[in-house]
């Protein structure tokens, strides 16, 4: 092996080297080296079904995992707690931990080629998967006392694997190197459908999808729809194994993905001059409306298919009404990994508890977690949040101005505003009535804004699988001197930022989505990672809808997702001035705001920046939200109450908190170079893609660096 292809491709280099002897069972190139019975070669792993059937599993554990879980090494980029979530690029969390690289290297600007980017071209398993692939595919005949049928099952599956592996990275690195056999030779080329190239070559952006794609048409022939259990093999204990709705699902993504601006435009993002560009690495090279056709047609296909199987993945309905069975519905379909709407989803064996290692949750956690990842909501995307019944939030017309507070320390000033109804009690999460005896409290946000985020007078627990479906204990208190806010926000005596860091909501939200807390769901230590879902597929096939000029079926889609959680169309009079049924760029805004409130937390939202080149996302500055609970006075006068509810004031008779003053600032605290800069200038534009490590460049087997890295 050459020197040149030390790293990535020793990973996919074929020669197999075994010494030793033990009757262990192992996975991946420790099942290779050591072969159960003490045989050397890899005739001995394909001369036998359950060998086979245990590396194929091995390639399983290799798919990427969206959150956080470990810190021991080797780990591959996206376990590792100390890189962070894409999602804290974007406009809808920001983080505050100095220690991660999200912060270290992306918040300061400094990152370079010199380091790994949160998505790993050389360290998240893509390679590992690719050679063990090829293993299979080339071997699988050889295996004695399988089936035909079940030898093409286990290649489907293994086609699948590949094409995962390649669709993560697709939309940050666009064209890579084709592979799909062993390789012997270093210096090997290769003359096939992809044109004649070095292996290690890239390809070009179309021909990689096309790659992806071909995978997944091949796959799905020799795939079960779904494991419902309608036969021994398709028992729903194989749940996880990818299915023809996954492999019909992940080819729609894909498309969809390479149909949108970034990708599919007349105009390069870093403005044409760079090889990658002139070659059509990072972009098809024109704009083809086409492209968008091709992607409505995939995702046609998937409905058609899965309406002849019954309808077999669908979205998870309410049991009710009211704010926590709509709630629950939402939550259910994302965390039951059974849930109908989980298409394809992903997971990792850890240990959760006092000495766990799944770190997600552990960093996490607000009783008892070191708070290290916490991803808190910004005011951005909690006002992307429309009211109860789908009316679009506004602060300009649905927060009123008060008054403007002077601190006697420095004599600075801040705006504080209110929302209420009626100049009374307040309104802006719940809505509260004054009755005999208290207040009547119902919700007034959409219901999936308590499911993304942490607010002030939320119930603290929801039980996911409560018998009744309601939630029970003590208020959330995430006021200024609240029970879970104190001082993370603002000193409670002076009123100074403070925007502390590792604290449950530094922004003035917690995190909340895939977190909860013990009594709402004690943790699965396998908790899985969704990877296609239903919610998803109905957006991204809205998206085509709209690009293909067929608004009205788009808004039909979208009113699936705003049904299940109670409220109107996306059309409906309060967004009249928008013309959706007419204006395309109008509509396709409104699908990106529906993404991020259906789709927090799972790296939808810094897909849909880059795809759609939305630095303007990348450059806005991005604030937080002080809330003040306010009390009367002996005098009837509406004064501070910067001190805990439940305890000394519950205790004592005083009712529920009504009323709030709320104050907005800018996040100082991991303050992104970016914000502030021309959403045009080639500093800001480079982001839209992730560089090559710069070693691998260097090596000069074919790989050709991205623009403006």
């Amino acid at each position: 092996m050459k020197k040149a292809f030390h790293s990535i491709f020793a990973l996919v280099l074929a020669g197999i080297a075994a010494t030793g002897c033990t009757d262990e069972v192992q996975l991946g190139n420790a099942f290779l080296d050591k072969a159960p019975g003490g045989t050397l070669n890899i005739d001995s792993i394909f001369n036998n079904p359950d060998y086979v059937n245990q590396f194929l599993t091995n390639i399983y554990n290799q798919q990427y995992y969206g959150l956080p879980y470990g810190s021991s090494k080797p780990m591959t980029q996206a376990a590792s707690p100390y890189n962070g979530k894409l999602d804290a690029l974007t406009d809808l969390y920001q983080m505050h931990w100095t220690s991660q690289k999200v912060w270290t290297s992306y918040y300061t600007g400094t990152f370079s080629a010199k380091e790994d980017p949160l998505i790993s071209f050389s360290n998240d398993k893509v390679w590992e998967t690719v050679h063990q692939v090829s293993l299979i595919k080339e071997n699988i005949e050889k295996v004695p006392n399988m089936s035909d049928k079940q030898k093409k099952y286990i290649v489907a599956q293994a086609k699948a694997l590949q094409a995962f592996a390649y669709s993560i990275l697709l939309p940050h690195y666009g064209g890579l190197p084709i592979i799909d056999h062993t390789i012997s030779d270093a210096s090997e080329k290769v003359n096939d459908e992809y044109g004649e190239r070095r292996v290690g070559e890239r390809c070009t952006f179309e021909q990689t999808v096309n790659a992806i794609v071909k995978w997944c048409d091949e796959a799905a022939p020799d795939l079960y729809w779904a494991y419902n259990g309608n036969d021994a093999e398709s028992s729903s204990i194989q749940t996880g194994r990818w299915t023809k709705a996954g492999v019909m699902a992940l080819k729609a993504q894909v498309l969809w993905l390479a149909a949108s601006p970034l990708y599919n435009s007349n105009e390069a993002y870093m403005g044409g001059a760079s090889e990658a560009e002139k070659n059509n690495l990072v972009w098809y090279g024109n704009y083809d409306a086409s492209r968008w056709q091709r992607a409505l047609e995939a995702f046609e296909d998937f409905w058609r298919e899965n309406e002849n199987n019954g309808g077999y993945y669908h979205l998870y309905q309410a049991d009710g009404k009211t704010l926590d069975a709509y709630r629950l519905a939402y939550r259910r379909g994302y965390i039951y990994d059974d849930s109908p709407e989980n298409i394809h989803w992903t997971k990792v064996a850890s240990i959760f508890g006092t000495q766990g290692a799944y770190s997600w949750l552990a960093w996490n956690w607000k009783e008892n977690g070191v708070k290290r990842l916490i991803h808190g909501p910004t005011v951005e995307y909690v006002e992307m949040f429309p009211w109860s019944d789908g009316k679009p939030f506004n602060r300009e017309t649905d927060m009123k101005y008060q008054e403007t507070y002077e601190v006697d320390k420095d004599k600075s000033k801040w705006d504080v505003y209110t929302c209420l109804k009626n100049n009374k009690y307040d309104r802006l999460f719940y809505q509260y009535e004054e009755i005999r005896g208290g207040f009547k409290k119902t919700y007034s946000r959409d219901p999936r804004l308590y499911e993304n985020a942490t607010v002030s007078g939320t119930l603290e627990n929801l039980a996911l699988k409560s018998a009744d479906g309601k939630a029970t204990g003590n208020i959330m208190e995430v006021w200024v001197g609240g029970q879970h806010a104190s001082n993370c926000v603002k000193d409670p005596n002076d009123n100074t930022l403070t925007e502390l860091l590792t604290s449950y909501c530094p922004t003035g939200f917690g995190a909340y989505k895939y977190v909860m807390n013990q009594v709402e769901w004690w943790r699965d230590p396998n908790m899985h990672w969704n990877v296609l879902t239903i919610p998803d597929m109905i957006l991204m096939y809205a998206e085509c809808l709209a690009e293909c000029g067929r608004n009205q079926d788009a808004i039909d889609q979208v009113d699936l997702i705003r049904k299940r959680v109670g409220m109107k169309s996306i059309a409906s009079s309060y967004n009249s001035s928008l013309d959706l049924k007419n204006n395309k760029e109008n509509l396709i805004e409104e699908i990106l705001r529906e993404r991020a409130c259906e789709l927090g937390m799972t790296n939808a939202r810094y897909i849909d920046m880059i795809r759609r080149k939305r630095t303007d996302w990348m450059v806005k500055p991005l604030h937080g939200m002080a809330t003040y609970r306010m009390i009367k006075n002996a005098k009837n006068q509406w004064v501070r109450r910067n001190a805990p509810y439940f305890g000394d004031d519950k205790n004592s008779g005083m009712t529920e908190p009504a009323r709030f003053e709320y104050e907005f600032f800018e996040l100082t605290q991991g303050k992104r170079v970016l914000w502030g800069q021309d959403p045009k200038s080639p500093s800001v534009m480079k982001w839209l893609m992730m560089p090559f490590p710069q070693d691998e460049i260097n090596k000069g087997y074919g790989l050709i660096q991205n623009p403006g890295w």
